[in-house]
């Protein structure tokens, strides 16, 4: 969902299926983008298991780079913790 007025640097996913988990992870990923303005989520109602995810990016850059990022960074922390365990 792209926000009125703006050419893709404000941007909301939807994620479905997801909760708390995700979301609080992934925002720390994006967060750490120090081209990111603003990143937040919210689970939209607690018997709903979906979150809004929403990034907003200095300049003309697409919030949907960092929020590439941000997941692929998250799959290479796991899968870290994940060898390091094994």
């Amino acid at each position: 969902i792209q926000a009125d007025g703006t050419d893709g640097n404000c941007v909301t996913f939807v994620l479905h299926d997801e909760d708390h988990t995700l979301g609080n992870s992934l925002r720390y990923m994006v967060m750490k983008n120090p081209d990111v303005e603003f990143c937040g989520y919210c689970i939209t109602h607690p018997s709903e298991s979906k979150i809004n995810f929403r990034i907003q990016t200095r300049g003309a850059l697409p919030a949907v780079e960092p929020f590439r990022k941000g997941l692929n960074d998250l799959m290479s922390v796991c899968q870290h913790v994940l060898s390091t365990f094994e």
